[in-house]
């Protein structure tokens, strides 16, 4: 683990980061050091994460952030919104350590920022975002990938940053330009797998830096991509309390709004989101690879809205 000597100067989710460590996924920017939203360092955080770990191997927390302890990657510390401080184990790959400070630690920085992180996907359409929720596994990634393809562009990819205006108005707040796609979706979606870089075990970085939007851009949707047996796709209007509770679930590491003392926060930001958009849950079959179907009846559902909005 070799840090520049200088920081590294990026944007991501609409701060300025400046990082000991090179973070090559992410927007360079031009500010100087001491202007930066973030700072990230490298720092040993032993001694740290043994005095609060509190009997929990991965996470610890006190008044002063959130710890994370990830086996043969490193500990990472999150402190006041603004400081992300990490300690690489031995042997780990840059790739590896990159991996949760853009994953774990951010979420947790965009929570103590009171920025609400949802997980999954979101792509503009028709000036809007529409973003795509649902569990690990469900296809958010891949149908996002499949968007871009027919021209539609990536606002974020595994951590949504919603933020409401004075109006309380929800924006979804650009991440930086790359997917993370299983092998199989890359296959699926006529891509080379070898052109990309190796996360870990079969999934990749795929760059979509021409495919990038680089603006807020306010949030009129969320499908929640739901596995079924059924032969045939169906999507679903929510309503009422049920969308509150697909909120909550979809949350980016839901565990930390209680853990850091935010349900009340967390309550009034989803009730704000969900009075200004639309809720729907798309039911995809299990078998067979429906992507472009998906496509179509997602596209169908934002024609629809517009048409209403308009009417």
């Amino acid at each position: 683990m070799n840090p520049a000597a200088e920081h590294n100067i990026y944007t991501a989710f609409g701060l300025t980061i400046a990082s000991e460590l090179a973070l090559p996924e992410l927007l360079r920017e031009t500010q100087p050091v001491g202007q930066a939203d973030v700072h990230i360092n490298q720092e040993d955080l032993s001694r740290a994460w043994e005095e609060r770990r509190d009997n929990d191997d991965y996470y610890a927390f006190d008044d002063d952030g959130f710890m994370l302890n990830i086996e043969g990657t490193g500990i990472y510390r999150v402190r006041g919104g603004n400081r992300i401080a990490f300690s690489p184990a031995p042997g780990a790959s840059e790739t590896a350590v990159r991996l949760y400070l853009l994953g774990s630690c951010m979420g947790a920085l965009l929570f103590q920022r009171k920025l609400l992180p949802l997980h999954g996907s979101a792509v503009v359409m028709n000036g809007c975002a529409y973003a795509f929720v649902g569990e690990s596994g469900a296809g958010k990634s891949t149908l996002a990938a499949a968007f871009l393809k027919r021209g539609f562009p990536l606002l974020t990819d595994d951590v949504i940053a919603v933020t409401l205006k004075r109006d309380k108005a929800p924006f979804v707040i650009p991440a930086y330009p790359q997917q993370k796609l299983w092998q199989e979706s890359i296959d699926k979606l006529g891509m080379r797998a070898d052109r990309y870089l190796p996360l870990y075990e079969t999934k990749y970085a795929v760059p979509v830096a021409s495919m990038f939007c680089t603006e807020p851009v306010p949030l009129a949707g969320v499908f929640e991509l739901v596995k079924s047996d059924k032969e045939a796709a169906e999507l679903r209007h929510l309503q009422g309390l049920e969308r509150l509770a697909k909120v909550r679930y979809h949350t980016y590491r839901p565990f930390l709004v209680h853990r850091m003392g935010l349900e009340q926060w967390h309550f009034s930001t989803s009730v704000a989101i969900v009075d200004r958009i639309r809720m729907y849950q798309l039911q995809r079959p299990t078998a067979g690879f429906t992507v472009d179907d998906l496509v179509d009846r997602i596209l169908d559902a934002v024609d629809e809205r517009a048409k209403t909005s308009h009417g």
